[in-house]
């Protein structure tokens, strides 16, 4: 009961945006104004402030190697697969990958951890892989898309830290555990009251895009440039059931099972090889979707994946806990 119980809350949320959005509460544009809310100041909070407080020595390099092999070859196929069985365009392909490796290690993954695991340090590690490591190759991808003449421009990719919040927060975040810095607590009060709406916005800014149709073209900000003209002339085809299912066989069979070969391969002990195999039998992260609407590619993908992999990942955390437990 105590694994439903940590998905409740994620389902009640998303269907509170869907809600919200159908009965006309929020408006028209309710999913993209809570997106950017959240993509440009509630996740970077909540990144900054759970990365500063983090010790640097909990890292176990084994473990987190495992995980990252699975996140590798899942997001790498799912990228790849994208063109080849569904013929995704390559600014769509980046998230297709994300959808299917990209695991929801905060708001889900901290009580899962803390019901399953006992303790949320290997999940520390699992969030400084995917918003350090993970998120800089994701986001430079959709970047390099985001120009109209599809070119790579290294002094516009080596400048991403800067213009991206959440890179940005993180290697601050880091930067402070590092050297044992502490925020005043009057900055330390404020950043926590604005953390706190990052996973609630991001999941009703989910749900309120459930009901909204994505559109053809997305406004552009200071930070994204327009996409190219021939994204804009073909709207990227809904999400089939075909492409669902199979991000979510990625998502919560491949991966897992990836993750506990490269774990057995590496001696994990036991508690190591259910910490691995856990965490990556987690859903898709709704940042997923706040990143496909930022850039405007592959929303019709991502909303649906997340709601999908959320719903049924429930069975694939049960069976690794009682066959690793």
């Amino acid at each position: 009961m105590s694994l439903v119980s940590a998905f409740v809350p994620i389902w009640i949320l998303t269907a509170v945006g869907y809600a919200a959005c159908r009965w006309g509460l929020l408006g028209e544009a309710a999913a993209s104004v809570l997106g950017r809310f959240v993509f440009h100041l509630a996740m970077p909070s909540a990144l900054f402030l759970a990365l500063s407080r983090m010790p640097l020595s909990v890292f176990d390099g084994r473990s987190l190697l495992a995980f990252a092999v699975s996140t590798a070859a899942v997001i790498g196929f799912g990228w790849v697969g994208a063109s080849w069985l569904f013929g995704r365009r390559p600014g769509e392909r980046p998230i297709w990958g994300m959808a299917a490796g990209y695991v929801n290690s905060a708001n889900l993954g901290i009580p899962i951890a803390t019901q399953v695991l006992g303790n949320v340090s290997f999940l520390a590690e699992v969030v400084l892989l995917q918003v350090l490591v993970v998120t800089p190759v994701i986001l430079v991808a959709l970047d390099r898309h985001s120009d109209p003449a599809g070119r790579v421009r290294v002094r516009r990719i080596a400048s991403l830290p800067i213009r991206n919040p959440v890179i940005l927060a993180s290697l601050l975040g880091v930067a402070c555990s590092a050297a044992g810095l502490r925020l005043p607590s009057a900055a330390d009060a404020s950043l926590t009251l604005l953390s706190a709406a990052a996973v609630p916005a991001a999941l009703v800014a989910l749900g309120a895009s459930l009901h909204a149709p994505a559109p053809a073209q997305v406004e552009p900000t200071a930070r994204v440039e327009p996409v190219a003209p021939a994204d804009r002339v073909e709207p990227a085809e809904p999400a089939g059931l075909a492409e669902l299912a199979v991000i979510t066989a990625l998502k919560l069979v491949a991966q897992p099972v990836v993750a506990y070969v490269t774990g057995l391969a590496l001696h994990l002990s036991a508690p190591q090889l259910l910490a691995v195999v856990v965490c990556a039998g987690l859903p898709t992260a709704q940042n997923t979707f706040i990143y496909s609407q930022e850039y405007g590619v592959g929303e019709a993908v991502t909303n649906r994946a997340v709601l999908v992999t959320t719903t049924l990942s429930l069975a694939t955390v049960a069976a690794a806990a009682t066959l690793l437990g």
